[in-house]
This record gives structure tokens, C-alpha cells and sequence, in this order.
């Protein structure tokens, strides 16, 4: 909270970033849980007891909390955003011969029906989309007469406190929420979203602003219960370079996403901003958002600037959260992957700034954790300890 808050520190903060301590639970025998193989154990109990953890929280509403079934405490598979349709999806699952979980969701609308189907492996601690629901700008143009359902009930803030009751004062929670055009871009594959994006912004923005609506109902009501609780919103990605050029992230990232922002900030809370790949040409604009922290901050080749450019250019403004290749974690050896720790340390905290987060830009998703992989995390933490 206090590299949050801009205030001086005594060494940088480090997280594991999705990976926490709290919410890998090795007990769980569900086929689905990746950290339940012995290989993950010494890397959880490092993520406990050596980093400052930051556990991501996605609130749910619920339309009455006293008999409402609570939410599951268990991690959230990546990737998988808040569903303003879940109301108006029929779904079934089933499963293949090897044991991979497929879920299909189908909206029927008048005349049109809207399919989509899931995918989700053993081993691997993500959710493949297989199809898309919308799959053209005919479909667009029906689903937008589909009428939304409302957003009801209260926030059930209890995954949050109870959380933040059992990390004491080892590490924060982290609010997490889409923005209005992660939800309209997950609709399509990449291609026809970019069509569609480059091609027919009235359409897009009709779709945006329903999404908009919702989630800036959700994002009001969750701030001011939860105060000062750092946020992160993701999906401005989908409008970065080469995808679109700047002019359209200002139109579908800078316009919905700086009202949610103000909404947090109202109640004292600090944003940070999630954004994989290019940032370059947007960093203005990410700016201009309001934000108060931004993500992962990719080196090249992943990204296309520097760790030092964004400190010297916008570490007055802007914590910086990064840089650390998922990829250098899995692969490189140690004494290779000490340099990027160093070089992200130097270039992070250099001059004067906001703060610096020392944090990779995803994590491993494999059942079976690498003996690299682990000691490329202890060699994190072997470095910070000792500045």
C-alpha cells in the first residue's frame, strides 16, 4: 500500500502475480486443479511466506446474501471475464476421451440462436474458447436487440473481507474486473472483432455502451463499499497497436474506461491498468485514463518499449508493475534470468517515481511445475531480499 500510495519503501515489492498462497489449494482432487501436483508445493509456500500477495477478487452479485450459496474461494481460471449474459444462457457440459471439459452456452434471440463453446484441459489452467458466440456483423446487428437483463441485488463483499481476514498483513486484495471492450471482443474471434472494430464503430460502440452501463452500475456500487482497495481492468489491450491504432483506443478504451476509474477513485481506491504487448503509442492515452498503476509493461520483443522509458516518461504518475517474461521464468537458467531481475529492479526504480512492483507478466498454467521454472521465482526473491 505504500509503493501504492507513492510513498518511500524499504525495497521493492514482489509478487508472483496470480499466484498468491492463499488460493492454491493442493487438497482440492478436482482434475482441474493443476496445483495439487507435488510439483507446485514449494513454489505456494514461497508465494505465502516471501512475497507481498496480492489476491484478485472478481465480485459477485447475488440477489439475497443470506441464502445465496457463497461463491467458491477457489482461483479463478485466467482469462475468463464477468458474464453480463449468464441470465440468458441455457448451458450444458460434457466431456471428451480425455477427460478435457467442453461447456456449450446457447441465447436464443426471436428468430436467431447464438451458440458458443469452451474447452478446458486437465493440465492446463486455462479456458480455450472453441467458438465464438457472435461469428459476424449480422450476428452483432441481432445480438443488439437482445435486451440485457438488469443488474440486481447487492455486491457480495465477503470474498474480499474474507480474504483480506486471512492475509492479515502479508499482502492486499486486488478488485478484478473487465472493461466494456473486453466484453464486446470476447464475443468474436480476433479477426472478425478487429473487422468489425476497424470497419463498423457505430455498431461497436452500441455494444459497448450496453456493456458499459452495466459495468459502471457494478463499479460505483463495488467502490463505495469497498474503498480504497486497489482495482485492476482489464482489456484495453484489444484496442492496442498493431490491432488498432491509437485514434480507436481512445474511442473504446480512454472513454468507457476513464469513467470507471473516477468511479474508483471517488471512494479512494487506486486503478491499475492491464494491458499486454505494445504500449508505445498509447501510453498517452493509458494516461489520460486516470490511472494509478499499470501492467505488465512487456520488454521487447513482447512489447515495444522499454522498462526505463515508461519510469523516466510516466513513473511520476504511474506505478509500475512489471517486467519479467513468464517465458525467461520457464526457460532461461538462473544465472540468465538474474540479469533480467536486475535490469528490471534498476530500470523500475531509478530516478524519481510513484513505485515499482517487481513482477512477472503471467504464470506457469501446466499441471507440472519445472525445476527451472521454481528456481528462476527463488532466485526473485533471493534478489530483492538483498538489495
Amino acid at each position: 500500500m505504500a509503493t501504492l500510495r507513492g510513498e518511500t519503501v524499504d525495497r521493492p515489492a514482489v509478487s508472483f502475480y496470480e499466484l498468491n498462497g492463499l488460493d492454491e489449494n493442493a487438497g482440492d482432487s478436482d482434475p482441474f486443479n493443476i496445483y495439487n501436483d507435488p510439483s507446485w508445493a514449494p513454489l505456494i509456500e514461497l508465494a505465502r511466506t516471501k512475497t507481498d500477495r496480492i489476491v484478485i477478487r472478481e465480485i459477485p452479485f447475488v440477489d439475497n446474501l443470506d441464502n445465496q450459496a457463497r461463491p467458491s474461494k477457489q482461483k479463478p481460471i485466467l482469462g475468463v471475464p464477468s458474464n453480463p449474459l449468464k441470465n440468458l444462457t441455457a448451458a450444458r457440459s460434457y466431456y471428451d476421451q480425455n477427460g478435457s471439459r467442453y461447456i456449450e452456452s446457447v441465447i436464443k434471440a426471436k428468430k436467431r440462436v447464438f451458440t458458443s463453446l469452451t474447452r478446458q484441459d486437465p493440465d492446463i489452467n486455462t479456458i480455450w474458447t472453441v467458438e465464438h458466440l457472435l461469428k459476424n456483423i449480422d450476428d452483432l446487428k441481432a445480438f443488439l436487440e437482445v435486451e440485457l437483463p438488469e443488474l440486481t441485488g447487492e455486491p457480495d463483499i465477503s470474498v474480499v473481507l474474507n480474504a483480506e481476514e486471512k492475509l492479515g498483513d502479508s499482502g492486499i486484495v486486488m478488485i478484478d474486473t473487465p472493461d466494456p471492450l473486453c466484453l464486446a471482443a470476447q464475443l468474436f474471434d480476433m479477426e472478425t472483432y478487429m473487422v468489425i472494430a476497424l470497419t463498423a464503430p457505430v455498431l461497436l460502440h452500441q455494444l459497448l455502451d450496453r456493456f458499459a452501463s452495466i459495468l459502471l452500475a457494478k463499479t460505483e456500487i463495488i467502490a463505495r463499499k469497498l474503498p480504497g482497495r486497489l482495482w485492476r481492468i482489464y482489456g484495453p489491450e484489444y484496442a492496442s497497436p498493431p490491432y488498432l491504432p491509437p485514434t480507436l483506443f481512445r474511442e473504446y478504451v480512454v472513454r468507457y474506461d476513464k469513467q470507471m476509474v473516477d468511479s474508483i477513485h471517488r471512494y479512494g481506491g487506486y486503478v491499475r491498468i492491464h494491458s499486454h504487448g505494445n504500449l508505445h503509442a498509447i501510453l498517452d492515452d493509458i494516461v489520460s485514463i486516470g490511472c494509478m498503476a499499470l501492467d505488465p509493461i512487456e520488454p521487447p520483443p513482447q512489447g515495444d518499449v522499454d522498462l526505463s522509458y515508461v519510469r523516466r516518461k510516466y513513473g511520476k504518475k504511474l506505478v509500475l508493475f512489471g517486467n519479467l517474461e513468464i517465458t525467461d521464468i520457464e526457460n532461461l537458467p538462473s544465472a540468465e534470468f538474474s540479469q533480467k531481475v536486475y535490469q528490471a529492479i534498476e530500470q523500475g526504480t531509478f530516478g524519481a517515481g510513484r513505485g515499482f512492483v517487481l513482477m512477472p507478466s503471467a504464470s506457469p498454467y501446466g499441471r507440472h511445475l519445472s525445476d527451472i521454472s521454481l528456481k528462476n521465482y527463488e532466485k526473485m526473491i533471493e534478489i530483492v531480499e538483498n538489495i
